[in-house]
């Protein structure tokens, strides 16, 4: 096995899920819920 420097192990990109992209992921389920919320349960505006 090949011990990696500290540069070499900082040049790792990994898996995880950022922020913007976090986000992004709960914008657009909110948003859906909103859409499916307003066909099932139509309120008029006052």
């Amino acid at each position: 096995m090949k011990k990696l420097e500290n540069n070499k192990l900082k040049e790792i990109t990994g898996g995880f899920i950022t922020l913007k992209a976090a986000s992004l992921i709960g914008a657009g389920i909110v948003f859906i819920i909103g859409v499916v919320d307003g066909f099932v349960r139509p309120l008029k505006c006052n």
